[in-house]
């Protein structure tokens, strides 16, 4: 798909320059640590951090399916935690991603990156643990990021 560029590399350690926005999705339990989740945590504490005390004091804020927290992790990068799954694990309802709630989200990064004047990276979201198909989700980061002007590079582990 036109305007998201693709490489073998690292998405916590993001190309290019200016202002980097790295985007994964987490779920709505307040389980990390598994996953892409891993890498940033051995690069970045806050992130996980700010997200535990997000989803702990999620009576009096927004967190839920859908919502995003942005943690900035250095003076030109952000995390964007983007609650894209219901639960952890594959049961009667299907996989844990929720497409809608991650379309929702992106809406919200694409928000934060034209504010910031970013470009966003990540790791083919919502298709690992998550357990999402990258043709459902490459059209909602086309729709969402690349039609806003947004330069997108998305990250393929080196084998």
């Amino acid at each position: 798909m036109s305007g998201i560029t693709y490489v073998r590399g690292d998405a916590t350690a993001p190309q290019g320059k200016g202002v980097k926005l790295i985007a994964h999705v987490c779920n709505d339990l307040g389980g990390w640590g598994k996953g892409f989740v891993v890498a940033l945590c051995r690069r970045w504490p806050e992130p996980e951090a700010v997200y535990r005390r997000w989803h702990r004091e999620r009576a009096g804020n927004d967190f839920g399916l859908g919502a995003v927290q942005f943690v900035q992790v250095g003076p030109y990068t952000w995390v964007a935690n983007m609650v894209g799954q219901r639960g952890m694990r594959t049961g009667s309802k299907g996989v844990p991603v929720r497409y809608e709630a991650m379309n929702k989200a992106l809406g919200a990064v694409a928000d934060k990156a034209v504010e910031l004047g970013a470009s966003v990276h990540m790791p083919r979201i919502g298709c690992g643990l998550a357990g999402g198909r990258w043709a459902r989700v490459e059209p909602l980061i086309a729709e969402r990021l690349v039609a806003r002007g947004v330069a997108v590079t998305v990250y393929d582990r080196e084998p």
